[in-house]
């Protein structure tokens, strides 16, 4: 099988004419400069899926349900009592119902690898399954349904904040030890075994919901995979975690942990200009929600500092109240530009879009353990944009990131695949009738 391309964005930049030959779900050849030959697939603009490094998908069920003012001022958390309700009837069946509807609109949005910062392991009265796994055995059947690649990463969640407070009742689900998550982390991997091109991290909750030395006795379980950690979101988190430690949650973590280019920082959105150098100069990746960040109110990353002292970045769509590539991307430069008041300021010379799109396909799947890009070897994971859209019409090269970034959005993905298997066309998945059939069928039960 081939698919032909008119222009694709390949590593070493824009190429015409660009021949892609599939074997096994990789990526078998790429010829440039090459005319379709007979029973070629043809489309017009080819770009390696993105990964998407942050997600929580049971909240795909609660977009919308958190936009009402409540007695006092809101905030994220307050926003954070209604996810708890949300999540307190939750079972199996929901949560694989949910997941795959978030994961096929990912798949619809240009996303074809996820990262899944998974905490709801019990049983809604707080008891452990019989299986430890069983919940993320729901995420893994919402990936293969979908068709989405998957990058598990089970959280470990002690305690309710600084300093080992005790959890609250609602955080029942989502409490663990060391060794019952060295357990559940050993059942994940069996989970997603028979997944292609499945990789499983770990992801210690926050500095609030472990201590240190549960940190350093965790550490060991990620083996080579990632580590995902939430921080410095909110500036009540900041606050805490120096009235506890003395420090600022970025400082601490980055003298008490061996930070380097497996971890994944998701958010680091309140540093000072030291935490900032610092953080950019240790390998990590700080994983960027610019919706959801949006959304509750966090804040702004600082993103051109971090950015010109070299950091690495990647995207994510965290609460999923709103699922799409092109406007997390949109949407980091923009905040910066009325933070700024100024244009462009995440370009580094050039096109802005297409700086965007290279950080976070760079970053995003180095956080996630995987290789992105159209090469030789690696999975066809391929998203091609429908070139009649308005906005992408007499462009071509960077200018076409610009117009699906900046303009077009997810209305002008056409097709995408997954391992050279086509799980999008026009836009839409090919299973949608029928995970959105599941997913309302959860929903109901869930809201009645």
């Amino acid at each position: 099988m081939a698919l032909w391309f008119g222009e694709a964005r390949l590593p070493g930049g824009w190429a015409k004419g660009v021949r892609i030959s599939l074997g096994g779900g990789l990526i078998a050849s790429i010829v440039t400069d090459a005319p379709p030959e007979s029973g070629d697939e043809r489309h017009a603009i080819a770009l390696p899926g993105l990964p998407n490094l942050h997600s929580h998908a049971f909240q795909r069920g609660m977009a919308g349900l958190a936009e009402r003012a409540g007695p006092s001022a809101d905030s994220f958390w307050t926003w954070r009592e209604i996810m708890y309700r949300f999540v307190g009837r939750i079972g199996p069946d929901e949560l694989r119902a949910i997941a795959a509807l978030a994961f096929m609109e990912m798949l619809e949005a240009g996303f074809t690898r996820v990262g899944e910062f998974h905490y709801l392991h019990h049983a809604p009265d707080g008891r452990a399954y019989a299986d430890p796994a069983a919940m993320a055995e729901a995420i893994a059947q919402a990936a293969e349904a979908s068709g989405i690649a998957l990058t598990l990463l089970p959280v470990f969640y002690a305690h309710g904040g600084f300093g080992g407070a005790a959890p609250g009742d609602a955080q029942r689900r989502f409490v663990t030890d060391p060794d019952g998550f060295a357990a559940l982390v050993a059942a994940s991997r069996r989970t997603v075994a028979g997944l292609p091109d499945a990789v499983v991290g770990i992801a210690p909750h926050s500095l609030r919901a472990v201590t240190p030395d549960e940190l350093a006795a965790i550490l060991p379980i990620a083996e080579s995979g990632p580590i995902h950690i939430h921080i410095a979101e909110q500036v009540r988190e900041v606050e805490d975690c120096l009235a506890w430690s003395g420090a600022r949650p970025v400082e601490w973590l980055l003298d008490h942990a061996p930070v380097d280019g497996r971890w994944c920082l998701v958010h680091a959105t309140h540093m000072r200009e030291a935490e900032t150098a610092r953080l950019a100069a240790s390998g990590a990746a700080a994983g960027l929600c610019p919706i959801t960040e949006a959304n509750l109110g966090d804040g702004l990353f600082p993103a051109p500092a971090f950015l010109a002292a070299g950091g690495a970045f990647g995207i994510g769509s965290d609460s999923n109240v709103r699922i799409d590539a092109s406007e997390e991307l949109r949407l980091l430069e923009c905040g910066q530009r009325l933070s700024h008041r100024g244009r462009n300021l995440l370009a580094r010379g050039g096109s802005t879009g297409a700086a965007l799109f290279a950080g976070a396909l760079a970053g995003g799947a180095r956080a996630l353990g995987a290789e992105a890009g159209i090469a030789v070897g690696r999975p066809a994971d391929l998203v091609s944009l429908d070139a009649r859209h308005p906005s992408l019409l007499a462009r071509e090269g960077d200018a076409l990131l610009d117009g699906w970034i900046f303009s077009a959005g997810r209305e002008a993905v056409d097709c995408v695949w997954r391992r050279g298997v086509r799980q999008v066309t026009g836009g839409r998945h090919i299973a949608r009738e029928r995970i959105v059939a599941d997913y309302a069928a959860a929903l109901a039960r869930l809201l009645a």
